[in-house]
């Protein structure tokens, strides 16, 4: 029979009658209805970055279910777990004095970010400044401004415009950000958002120095840098935001997934005191007029605190440097010598790409998807992108995990290759 579930990012005429169905988690590994057990080489979608099964997440929701499940944040009410997420958050982000705005997700958390840098400068006297940068292959999630902002092409076609005031810039050229502000006018540009590894458009870490000169291009023309660390953030690229690892200091960051490692669905804006002075100071402050249902929601936030505690206690954030090297290097051995592949990426943070020839993929238009099948074969979950599979295991892979990866790919396209 038919699902009733309409899958996202997926091709119901094949879905339809054959889902694939998840049915227990433990550590670094998935059970499905079948029985079969696999390595969970995506960590689900870029986030089970503390693994699978953790009681004590399990534990925490549970204990502030008894004492309050849910109850709104808007105006003036609020509740312990999100006060103490927001200050520990806070005392964790690299601005001092920042404050943080929870939602729902991460394609949320770009939409907040995206508003408030505008009604930022809106506030300052400045509401001509409404563009917003982003770069080539960028991926922003699928609401409104995420979609506007994408740098996947295949993610915007059939919508129409959305966000008109958006402009895209090449992910690897600093200059030609700066090109694109002088020709719109500094005036006129009120953000530039930038993923610091870029993931679902197909994994490309930044080119050396790259961030550290467009944080100095968009201070030196007054606009404001907007990290998107939805993906790298908690430990993906060994730091708790991504920024810190290069040195620099965001006007506003994104997060999600790796804040609760997906037991429950929690994101936010992390905005800098010099962000959050005009809505927080003053007699006449205005108020930002934005917020999701569920923001700031009790059991979400407990799951959080969990979260970060397992991920202090096991040192799990210095983990995505420190097991960057052997991911890229398992990755590079398994694939150097295939006819199909076309580029091996990785190197910054614990998450790769392998991507396939644009020759295999004109013989082969599926070839992408027959690739994540055999290594499915091979017992080992890896994720379809436009062009590659990419790779982003928990934070508690081993390194004899690591290397089932790469023996997994070895043999996937061996098969390929010869079939």
């Amino acid at each position: 029979m038919s699902t009733a579930f309409w899958h996202p990012f997926a091709d119901m005429s094949k879905v339809k009658d054959a889902p694939f169905t998840i049915v227990g988690g433990e550590g670094c590994h998935v059970t499905d209805d079948q029985g079969n057990r696999y390595l969970d080489a995506t960590a689900s979608l870029w986030y089970m970055n503390v693994g699978h099964g953790r009681q004590e997440i399990i534990d925490a929701i549970a204990r502030q279910g008894k004492e309050l499940a849910a109850y709104s944040t808007f105006g003036d009410v609020s509740n312990r777990p999100v006060e103490q997420l927001a200050e520990r958050l806070s005392k964790l982000a690299p601005s001092e004095g920042s404050k943080v705005i929870f939602v729902g997700g991460g394609g949320e958390a770009v939409d907040t970010a995206s508003k408030l840098a505008r009604r930022y400068f809106a506030t300052l006297g400045q509401p001509e400044r409404r563009y917003i940068l982003h770069r080539h292959h960028g991926y922003h999630g699928t609401n409104g401004y995420g979609t506007s902002l994408a740098g996947i092409e295949a993610n915007r076609t059939g919508f129409g415009d959305l966000i008109r005031e958006t402009r895209e810039v090449p992910y690897d050229d600093a200059e030609a950000l700066e090109a694109a502000i002088v020709e719109i006018g500094e005036e006129n540009v009120a953000a530039f958002i930038v993923e610091p590894v870029i993931g679902a458009g197909g994994v490309y870490p930044p080119p050396p120095g790259y961030l550290e000169t467009i944080a100095t291009i968009c201070e030196r023309h007054g606009i404001l840098l907007i990290i998107d660390s939805v993906i790298c953030g908690f430990g993906r690229l060994g730091t708790y935001f991504a920024a810190e690892r290069f040195g620099i200091q965001p006007d506003l960051i994104t997060f999600a997934k790796g804040v609760t490692s997906g037991y429950l669905p929690l994101g936010g804006v992390i905005a800098s005191e010099k962000i959050a002075r005009p809505f927080f100071d003053g007699p006449n402050a205005p108020t930002f007029r934005h917020g999701p249902t569920y923001a700031g929601h009790p059991l979400c936030c407990a799951a959080a605190l969990a979260n970060l505690d397992i991920l202090d206690r096991e040192s799990l954030i210095e983990r995505g440097a420190d097991l960057e090297k052997q991911l890229f290097e398992t990755l590079l051995s398994a694939t150097r010598t295939s006819s199909i592949v076309s580029d091996t990426r990785g190197g910054v943070g614990l998450l790769g790409a392998v991507e396939l020839s644009q020759d295999y993929l004109t013989a082969n238009p599926t070839g992408v998807v027959q690739l994540q099948n055999e290594m499915r074969r091979e017992g080992v979950l890896v994720r379809s992108l436009i062009g590659c599979v990419a790779v982003s295991p928990p934070l508690t892979i081993s390194l004899n995990e690591i290397e089932q990866i790469g023996a997994a790919f070895s043999n996937a396209l061996h098969r390929l290759e010869h079939h």
